[in-house]
């Protein structure tokens, strides 16, 4: 016992733990200090131990006595104490109320009040009269639903117990004093009638808690405590509060417990323990651990042993329902103890068979076995018989220091009884092996059988030998457990697993061990042997009988002290011939406190320390602190100081930064550089994510199940739900507004407010609800508005809102299941959730709503090497701070602070009923106090703080002075524990007053429920430095503190994604709670630190090592500097050598941390990492240069610093770096003194300090420039980040395959692993591997808002609207996502938008100067008489024929000005101008428009089935082909009314015809035929909007080869389909089969409507052949002033195709028009092209054809260009009349992809790919030329088209004298005329008499041309002529024919022919020169 202890030398364990601070340069003047100090180097020389012993802990342990005293005083009323105690740790809302029968109906359940309604709480009826029977008295009962309320209760005196705890009657009588009613024989039912709403067996004696007495004014007041002793029940309960009232308990850690891999491999042979894993390959031999026994288990020296440490770090998964006690209740009168476990305990919630039989009793209630628990009958034993309870002895906290952890393990478990407040008994071993036992089942389903469980005695053997290879500071963790068994079990079944597993078992230490299994007799005897290596470690305790023996014994050893060195107990009952009995004790105090408190959930562990703040307990902590000071009281060495500094510290310590102030504020503008806020811009990552972001979303709409319409949307929308931190929010509203997202998705106006943002970001607090119900108002108010959803930190709040048990408290848990999981947002077509975290795990189970092909993981940032963006920032976060710890040659970024928890440790011995997060709180603020005090001038309280804290506060307070503005650090000191939180700002703030350093630095309290408050001053120097005008203006996110130095105190249980600025450059993490390990919140906590470093510093030397803010002046002192360098070397003495040489030990306070050595000085950036010679070695030879000099950006030297203090300036030792000679300066001069300490001695120090050097002038001169400011150096290094021991353990020890051990945890505590038979996780797995394996391997636990998600009954359970976006904290996926809404929204408006060609027409100003206008201007129609009057205007206008050949005529007015530059071919279409344009309604479109109106259209018709078609043959000669041409109709059964089929057969004879008298409305009459190739998904074919719904026969015209291309995406379509021989044709050939197929279909019906007695021209003759990018359609309305005036106004809008259709087929004498078209839509259209209404001109890309006018003029088929042209002037010339409507103009898409830019002109020898260029198109007859493979007539119009000047050199740019072309028109390029003749009879012809043409084109010609027929055409001499023929013989007979050799003269060289293969059929060409 504390207050019993008489030796005055603490015991060795003690003084080893409790060396607190580091001593620098101690003022000790007692004898004592020099005595301890020569004791503690004998015992280290004399030590095996290698760790020397610490000096002040001794110093500390003096005051032991005052505190045992202090703390005797304090316990005296221990009672009182501890029974407050339970009541504050009740849970608030409580899982199952006990209750034996439901209350009747109708009656009161509120808390407080009986079940009659009336009030029994002693405040509410403290002064009314009580009517008490004799015998009876008034209680006051505890209830756990209110902690802070007694009810008044009236009992019988009889069964209550007498002062000394003694002579209760079992048994219960009482009555209500509120409705009166009497006679309660059982205390159940009573409590059910007082409501107490309890979760366990209610029990008088535990909730019965004071007589109630009257006081002098008669009011009733609580009294004393009642007294019960023998059953006491003050048991701290842990029930979790989280399941009210239903059938499935939150069994936070139900089912299979969480195992987490670890490396240790224990082999399965029974003898022998398998070694370290990373003991080297040695270790997988059993041979070898014999050997390796003291070395591993020698506590912590070996560094095997350290690296076993790392790998078995606690995790326990939290029991949160311990227990679910709602079954039948005790046997009445077996007061002693009573079982919760009994038959009746329901089986809820637990996924497998082998957490079935886990009960999770609350911790320290009696823990007992099932039912039946007896020895064997006839046995009896003195000590504890069989059925007894085992009583647990009074004040065992107090004499142990610790509650001992008591673990079920197999069997039987005796009841305990007693003090149960001290112990805890948990379950999680018992689960641990269930699990274990039922690993074999995974097999079954292979049907094997043979493969047995490992055995329980294996199971407990294993067991052993894992827990004696544990070192002193490590706990065990289930995890590795459940991986040793696993590995074992498979091991034995190594060749069994490998039949029934296809994939290689991962590889296992041999273990040839004996086949034989462990016997239960072998058993006590090998767990001893295993034990007997560990130095007591374990203890192993054999009971003959049952486990009470053992436990008692256990009990008895640990009152009597004999366990003090024992940290685990190992009780193993084997008598029982079946099976063993056995339970494992955690006594060590480290491991036992840690568990103990792991087994709270957070909410419990707030409210244990909420409880410990408001009781007072921790002013015991605090009063011991005082005793440590050697002046007394900090707070009284506080005040002396304030006192006498008062008047003159502010004008000294402040003056560097007022006076700073004032002189910028006189000079202007500030010196430092460094600061700049970033200016907000978009990364080349977040763009990547954003695109891949729309690409799912995308692809989800492309699927074809139809869940998202992109083509029915508008606009975005977005709401952004982030968890209730105001930074937070304000955080999210300051990125919104800056990204500009709000104006570029039209949802605001340039001038918006803040206002107006905060409806997107919504905090899920309180309010939420109704502003979420807003939202899908508006969701369902605007069909056409796609709204985004976006969970921002989505990990947060999963709790299922009908599991919610916190509904009553806390209204905010759970929201997000109800408002994110509602039935109107799954539901709603238009909402897409997108949910954004760092950490996905809880949303990557087995029940997962979201799509594993809907995750999106942000990019690594390299791959094989290669850098995929290149970014001017390096992203530095997890990894890259593990990766800092390992290499050898920079600082570590994670570090530990070992004198800071060995202080914890020693206080946690010493106050055992403190949390420890309360302690550790109070150390760490009390070494910050003691620290700032330090650098303020106390220098004595150095020996009161760490190094670690020390350096801390040095940079902090140091850094404002090293710029010129006054810019510092951040240090993050994170506090998750609100109530210690405001302690700790309270403590600091009254420091900082006291020391007048209010005005140095800032400390912030920031909680997630407030916002940032800052002082005036420094919000006024923010304001300064951001160049803010507004006076009103208050920061409101951490990041708008960049530069402040500062300490921002952090607290929330999580954070919720603030983010802090770059000046951060500490994060202090000692404080989390490292008991509660989960992936999750490990990685929360570090990602607080991550960061972004300026790529220029190759990181690899300088950037990661670290920051050395730290001023040379340092902690220098005025007096005695001599003494300060003679203890300057203690601290390393501390520390092991061989710990130092470990390169992975950042044991910081003696490596890492003394970063600031040197380098503070020698103003280095960085430092080697730490060598750590032992003390003989220090004289090794420098290092040439510090490794950061190479690494430095270039310019920056290493440069000495100035002190611009005081003189010394000592820096700490530096780690192996001696400087360079020219550097170490005399310590004796003032000016500037550097020493640099290797950190080994004081030898050393003083050596190297001492050194003079000739550099010291110099050096002082240069230090001014070389103060930098910290932001500077802020950029280029990441935070330094100290963490719990346990934590910085468990997250730099990796597995075998590299992966941190943190990351193969549990990973959220919302779920659970599927199975304990899974494979690890392997550091090679990708995001999406990761994310399959928790997929595959967790479930989620029945709190969980997925838990029911497979209920639904649908097999995918996943929802289609539903995407996650996980990347690493702080890396920007705020900015990631909404750049995605901009993208979103600009794809959404370019899919409602189109880019149409835009140009104006060509040669306008050769237009026709006709002596004809038709000015009939308002005419609707073409009037016949006035239109045939009008003349042919022959030039071509269309803006596409810009690089095409002019047409002369004779009206022309000549100009011969140039028509300019013709164009490369290739640049055509990218040059050609595009407007964009927003599509109308009456839209034409390709495959990807969606809609519900035209699902039908596109084939989705309810009376067919999908794609359901007929293929028709129609075959009709054609006597120019001179053979039968056979095409393909596939007519789907919907489209079939339009054809008459032949009855019977069914065989296609034509396609119905209206009648040009049918005047309908419905229907267009026109067929409408669209031939195309090579756009199957971008052709604009559903014309259904266009048509407006009409009626209309629509036929695509396709090529056979892509048939079923088009069938596929076009299924309810009629396809033409053209035959084979056409497929490399042009569309000349479609244009021609679909002419001659319409006049043969017109015959035909005419045939076949004449039978129905109608006339033959009655039939409708004319179709419509459009281009597939036709897109919308425009009509011109004009405003005529008058009939022949001159003004007119005109507008143009959008109508639909029917709308023009309709209005030209009801032209009268339409049947007199041969061709109509349309004018091609610019925006450049002049009035005087739309003036006139019809032109008689060309028509082009949507023409109306009269087949039957036509009838004898066609196509040619050969064509590949230019067809239309070449039609239009046979048609003109053919006497016909062509139209335009100028008022109706058509738009024309710009398709990317297919029509003729689908032909590539390639050569045929396979290895020469490239691309042929035009002049290779032709070459000389039966040359050796490359040929192509291309159809001849292709080649030929390329060619001339490219290189016709060849052929007519005079013709060049000779408007003149054009080319003659004869019955064909063919592009000869834009700088040759050509002139059109016509060799038909009766043909209209220009007048040729007076031209004089410079060459002759024949192509092709037919026995018209004649020799007569050319003599009438006049050549100029030196005229060119080019005959194009099929062959070379019919070129020699055309010659002959038209008696060409008498004009012409021709060379047997100019003879060509295209260059073809000959099977390919080339063209052949003469040319000559005329004579």
């Amino acid at each position: 016992m504390a207050s019993g202890r008489t030796n005055p030398e603490p015991n060795e364990e003690d003084s080893i733990l409790l060396k607190m601070g580091n001593s620098y340069a101690g003022q000790l003047k007692t004898t004592r200090f020099e005595e301890v100090l020569h004791n503690s180097i004998e015992a280290s020389l004399r030590s095996n131990n290698l760790v020397p012993r610490p000096i002040f802990s001794q110093l500390y342990l003096e005051a032991e006595q005052q505190l045992a005293a202090l703390e005797g005083g304090s316990r005296v009323d221990n009672e009182e104490e501890e029974e407050e105690g339970e009541g504050g740790l009740e849970p608030n809302s409580l899982p199952n109320p006990f209750q034996l029968h439901p209350p009747p109906e109708g009656c009161c359940t509120t808390d407080g009040f009986c079940q009659a309604g009336k009030d029994l709480r002693l405040v509410s009826i403290s002064n009314e009269p009580i009517d008490v029977p004799a015998g009876f008295l008034l209680v006051g009962a505890k209830s756990p639903s209110l902690p802070d309320h007694l009810l008044v209760c009236a009992v019988d005196k009889r069964f209550l117990p007498d002062d000394n705890g003694h002579n209760a009657l079992l048994g219960f009588s009482g009555n209500c004093v509120g409705c009166g009613k009497k006679g309660f024989c059982y205390f159940t039912e009573f409590s059910n009638h007082i409501n107490l709403k309890l979760t366990t067996q209610p029990k008088k004696q535990k909730h019965l808690k004071y007589y109630l007495v009257r006081n002098a004014q008669g009011t009733l007041t609580k009294g004393s405590l009642i007294c019960w002793k023998g059953s006491e029940f003050r048991s701290r309960q842990i029930p979790a509060s989280t399941c009210s009232g239903s059938l499935f308990p939150a069994l936070e850690s139900a089912g299979p417990l969480a195992s987490f891999p670890s490396e240790p491999t224990l082999g399965t042979n029974p003898g022998i323990l398998m070694g370290a894993q990373q003991a080297g390959p040695a270790s997988d031999h059993p041979s070898l651990s014999a050997a390796m026994g003291p070395a591993v288990f020698n506590g912590k020296d070996s560094p095997k042993c350290q690296q076993l440490a790392k790998n078995n770090l606690l995790t326990l998964p939290r029991p949160s329902a311990l227990g679910i006690l709602s079954n039948s209740g005790p046997p009445k009168k077996r007061h002693k103890g009573w079982s919760p476990e009994s038959p009746s305990a329901p089986d809820g919630g637990y996924p497998q068979g082998g957490g079935n039989r886990a009960k999770y009793e609350s911790a320290g209630m009696s823990c007992v076995p099932q039912v039946g628990l007896v020895g064997p009958a006839s046995v009896t034993f003195p000590v504890v018989t069989s059925g007894e309870p085992v009583s647990v002895p009074d004040n065992l906290l107090k004499i142990c220091k610790a509650k001992p952890v008591i673990f079920k393990g197999h069997g039987n478990f005796p009841y305990l009884c007693g003090n149960l407040n001290d112990v805890v008994v948990s379950p999680l071993l018992y689960t641990c092996y269930q699990n274990s036992q039922s690993i074999s089942r995974a097999y079954e389903q292979y049907g094997a059988s043979t493969i047995q469980p490992i055995s329980e005695e294996m199971q407990l053997l294993l067991t052993v030998y894992y827990l004696v290879q544990l070192a002193a500071d490590q706990v065990p963790l289930m995890e590795d457990l459940e991986q040793i068994f696993l590995r074992s079990w498979r091991e034995s079944h190594l060749t069994e697993i490998r039949q029934y597993q296809q994939a290689p078992p991962q590889p296992f230490p041999p273990a040839p061990g004996p086949a034989a299994p462990v016997t239960s007799a072998q058993l006590p005897w090998l767990a001893s042997l295993a034990a007997s290596s560990c130095n007591d470690s374990v203890h192993v305790i054999e009971c003959a009988y049952s486990l009470a023996e053992g436990l008692s014994e256990m009990f008895r050893l640990l009152v009597e002290g004999k366990l003090a060195k024992t940290n685990y107990v190992v009780i193993i009952c084997a008598c029982r011939s079946a099976a063993i009995d056995s339970c494992i004790a955690v006594t060590g105090k480290y491991q036992a406190r840690i568990l103990s408190e792991s087994l709270l959930t957070p909410a419990e562990y707030q409210k244990e320390v909420n409880y410990e703040l408001v009781t007072g307990k921790v002013d015991s902590l605090g009063a011991f602190f005082s005793t440590l000071c050697p002046e007394g009281d900090i707070d009284i060495l506080l005040d002396k100081f304030h006192q006498e500094n008062q008047g003159h510290i502010s004008s000294s310590l402040t003056a560097s930064s007022v006076t700073k102030a004032a002189s910028l504020e006189v000079s202007g503008t500030p010196v430092c550089t460094s600061y700049h806020l970033e200016p907000h811009s978009i990364r080349p990552f977040q763009l990547a994510v954003a695109q891949k972001l729309l690409s799912h979303v995308c692809s989800i709409a492309d699927s074809s199940t139809q869940n998202l319409d992109l083509g029915s949307f508008e606009k975005v929308d977005f709401l952004i739900c982030i968890p209730p931190s105001e930074v937070t929010y304000q955080q999210t509203l300051f990125h919104v507004w800056h990204s500009g997202v709000l104006l570029e998705l039209g949802l605001e106006k340039e001038h918006m407010t803040k206002q107006r943002v905060e409806q997107y970001v919504l905090k899920l607090d309180a309010e939420a609800q109704t502003k979420f119900k807003a939202f899908l108002q508006n969701s369902f108010q605007n069909p056409h508005t796609l709204f985004v959803l976006i969970h921002d930190h989505a990990h947060w709040d999963l709790v299922s809102a009908v599991h919610n048990l916190y509904s009553q408290s806390d209204p905010a848990v759970g929201l997000v299941d109800r408002l994110l999981n509602c039935r109107e947002v799954k539901e709603a077509p238009n909402i897409v959730t997108l949910h954004v975290t760092s950490f996905p795990y809880a949303l990557q189970t087995q029940h997962t709503l979201i799509s594993p092909y809907n995750e999106i993981h942000w990019p690594a940032s390299c791959s094989n090497g290669v850098e995929l963006y290149h970014e001017n920032k390096k992203y530095f976060g997890l990894s890259e701070f593990i990766e800092s710890t390992v290499s050898g040659h920079s600082l570590p970024l994670l570090r530990y602070d070992s004198s800071f928890e060995a202080m914890v440790t020693a206080l946690g011995k010493r106050f055992p009923r403190l949390h420890s997060a309360v302690i550790r709180t109070f150390v760490l603020v009390q070494h910050y106090a003691a620290a700032l005090m330090a650098v303020s001038g106390l220098p004595q309280m150095k020996n009161y703080t760490s190094v670690e804290t020390l350096e801390i506060t040095q940079n902090l307070l140091n850094s404002p002075k090293q710029c010129p503005c006054g810019h510092g650090l951040m240090v993050l000191l994170r506090v998750p524990c609100s109530p210690l939180a405001a302690v700790a700002y309270e403590r600091l703030a009254h420091v900082r007053a006291r020391l007048a350093l209010e005005e140095h630095f800032e400390i912030i309290l920031g909680s997630p429920s407030s916002g940032v408050t800052v002082g005036k001053h420094f919000v006024k120097q923010l304001r300064m430095w951001q160049n803010i005008e507004d006076v009103e203006w208050r920061p409101q996110t951490y990041l708008e503190l960049e530069g402040l130095p500062c300490i921002l105190i952090f607290s929330g249980m999580d954070p919720h994604g603030e983010s802090l600025p770059r000046s951060l450059r500490y994060c202090d993490l000692r404080l989390i709670n490292s008991s509660c390990l989960v992936r999750t919140a490990l990685e929360q906590e570090l990602g607080l630190a991550a960061y972004f470093v300026s790529n220029e510093v190759p990181l690899e030397k300088g950037a990661r090592s670290e920051a050395l803010e730290s001023d040379a002046e340092k902690l220098s002192s005025t007096d005695n500097e001599d003494e300060e360098l003679g203890t300057e070397g203690s601290t390393s003495e501390k520390r092991s050598p061989v710990k130092r040489e470990r390169s992975r030990s950042h044991d910081s306070a003696s490596s890492s941390l003394s970063s600031k050595a040197s380098g503070s000085a020698l103003g280095s950036e960085s430092l080697a990492q730490p060598t750590g010679l032992p003390q003989g070695e220090h004289a090794r030879s420098p290092q040439p240069c510090s490794p950061s000099e190479e690494g430095r950006a270039p310019g920056e030297k290493q440069r000495p610093r100035a002190s611009q203090g005081p003189p010394l300036a000592i820096s700490r030792h530096s780690p192996g770096l001696t400087p360079q000679p020219a550097c170490s300066l005399r310590t004796g001069q003032r000016s500037v003194q550097v020493s640099v300490t290797s950190p080994c001695s004081q030898l050393s120090s003083s050596s190297s300090g001492s050194s003079s050097s000739p550099a010291a002038p110099a050096a002082s001169t240069l230090v001014l420039q070389a103060s930098q400011c910290s932001l500077t150096k802020a950029c280029r290094q990441p935070p330094i980040v100290f963490l719990p021991k346990l934590v910085y353990d468990m997250v730099v020890s990796t597995d075998s395959s590299g992966l941190p051990k943190a990351a193969s945890l549990l990973p959220s505590p919302s779920v659970m692993w599927a199975s304990s038979f899974r494979p690890l996780l392997s550091k090679t797995m990708t995001a999406t591997e990761q994310s399959l394996y928790y997929r595959q391997w967790t479930v989620p636990r029945p709190s969980h808002m997925d838990y029911g998600n497979r209920a639904e009954g649908r097999v995918d359970g996943f929802h289609p609207r539903r995407l996650l976006l996980s990347g690493p904290p702080q890396i920007g996926k705020t900015g990631a996502y909404l750049q995605f809404l901009s993208v979103l929204s600009r794809m959404l408006v370019r899919l409602t938008e189109v880019d149409v060609y835009d140009e104006e027409e060509i040669n306008i100003n050769l237009r026709e100067e006709s002596d004809w206008h038709y000015l009939q201007l308002s005419d609707p129609w073409p009037d016949l008489e006035l239109f045939k009057k009008l003349s042919f205007d022959y030039i071509i206008h269309d803006p596409k024929y810009e690089d095409a050949s002019l047409i002369c005529s004779h009206h022309q007015s000549i100009k011969s000005e140039d028509r300019g530059m013709s164009r490369k071919p290739e640049d055509f279409y990218v040059r050609r101008q595009t407007a964009r344009m927003r599509l109308s309604k009456y839209a034409a479109y390709n495959t990807y428009h969606h809609c519900e109106q035209c699902h039908q259209y596109m084939g989705f018709h309810p009376r067919y089935q999908l794609y359901e078609s007929t293929l028709h043959a129609f075959a009709f000669s054609y006597s120019m082909l001179g053979e039968e041409i056979q095409l393909h109709f596939i007519i789907p059964k919907s489209k079939e009314h339009h054809f008459v089929f032949s009855q019977p057969g069914g065989q296609l004879e034509s396609m119905r015809l209206p009648l040009v008298t049918d005047k309908s409305h419905e229907y267009i009459k026109s067929p409408t035929f669209t031939p195309t190739t090579g756009r199957h998904e971008h052709g604009l074919f559903n014309l259904y909007h266009a048509m407006d719904g009409a009626s209309h026969l629509h036929v695509l015209v396709v090529k056979e080869y892509e048939m079923a291309i088009y069938k596929k995406y076009w299924p309810n379509h009629i396809m033409l389909v053209l035959p084979s021989i056409f497929n490399s044709a042009g569309v000349g050939a479609a244009h021609f089969l679909i002419k001659e197929l319409s006049y043969h279909n017109l015959e035909l019906e005419r045939n076949r409507q004449e039978e129905l007695g109608i006339k033959p021209q009655d039939i409708w003759p004319f179709i419509v052949i459009s281009d597939d990018s036709c897109v919308m359609w425009n009509v011109v309305d004009v405003d005529c002033a008058g009939e022949r005036s001159r003004e007119f106004s005109w507008s143009e809008r959008n109508v639909s195709l029917k709308h023009i259709m309709q209005h030209i087929e009801a032209s009268p004498n339409i049947t007199h028009y041969a061709l109509l078209g349309l004018r091609k839509w610019s925006s450049k259209t002049r009035a005087s092209e739309v003036r006139e209404p019809f032109a008689r001109c060309h028509v082009h890309d949507f023409i109306i054809l009269n087949v039957d006018l036509t009838q004898n003029v066609q196509y040619n088929q050969n064509r590949f260009m230019c067809d239309d042209v070449d039609f239009n002037l046979r048609v003109h010339s053919a006497g016909l009349l062509l139209c335009r409507f100028n008022r109706f103009s058509v738009m024309k898409k710009q398709i990317a992809v297919g029509g003729h830019k689908s032909f590539h002109i390639t050569s045929k020898v396979s290895d020469n790919s490239a691309a042929a260029v035009p002049a290779q198109y032709i070459c000389a007859p039966d040359s050796k030329h490359t040929f192509l493979a291309a159809p001849a007539q292709l080649l030929l119009e390329k060619f001339l088209q490219h290189h016709s000047h060849r052929f007519f050199p005079l013709s060049l740019k000779n408007r003149d004298h054009p080319v003659l072309s004869v019955d064909c028109y063919l592009n000869l390029g834009s700088q040759i005329s050509v002139c059109y003749v016509s060799s038909r009879p009766h043909s209209l012809n220009i007048s040729c008499s007076d031209l004089l043409f410079s060459g002759l084109l024949l192509y092709l010609c037919d026995s018209f041309v004649g020799a007569s027929f050319l003599k009438k055409f006049h050549f100029l001499k030196g005229a060119t002529l080019c005959v194009i023929c099929q062959d070379r013989s019919s070129l020699r007979q055309t010659v002959v024919r038209l008696e060409l050799e008498d004009e012409w003269q021709f060379r047997l060289r100019d003879e060509f022919q295209t260059a073809n293969a000959r099977e390919d059929r080339p063209l052949f060409f003469l040319t000559g020169r005329h004579i």
